[in-house]
């Protein structure tokens, strides 16, 4: 093989500036005034109900229930009340092959229960058949 010329070895075909790099350096990075510097606002403190728009009457939580040894309950509650809530249990039964009851919360709102851990299932059905969207289901539990 042949070695390069010299000038070739030296000299990169490609110099990179700081103004072209699409990276910042760490001296470019390091002289900006603190203020200047992006960090992230997030805070993880505050309740998802202090957002505008996001209530938690708009909200549809599925949790999972620890029964007794292996056996758990899934529990659906924030359903819209124009819905028809027993044929909603009616279908999930029927498609996910398991038992279900709809039942009166303490504040009179309707909740479904289910036999097993039908969390995934339920979200997938509730986003696929339109009920509503995958941004408004919460999932709980372990």
């Amino acid at each position: 093989r042949r070695a390069p010329p010299e000038h070739e070895a030296t000299t990169p075909t490609n110099p990179i500036t700081l103004s072209t790099c699409r990276i910042p350096t760490a001296q470019y990075i390091y002289n900006k005034p603190m203020a200047d510097l992006a960090f992230n606002n997030f805070d993880a403190f505050k309740d998802a109900a202090d957002e505008p728009g996001a209530s938690q009457g708009e909200k549809v939580h599925v949790r999972v229930q620890q029964r007794n040894g292996r056996k758990c309950i899934t529990t659906i509650a924030g359903l819209a009340d124009d819905l028809d809530i027993k044929r909603i249990c009616k279908a999930f039964k029927k498609n996910f092959s398991c038992n279900g009851a709809v039942q009166k919360d303490e504040d009179d709102s309707e909740v479904i229960q289910l036999s097993g851990d039908q969390r995934t299932n339920v979200k997938e059905f509730l986003v696929d058949q339109e009920i509503c969207h995958s941004d408004a289901i919460v999932l709980h539990g372990f």
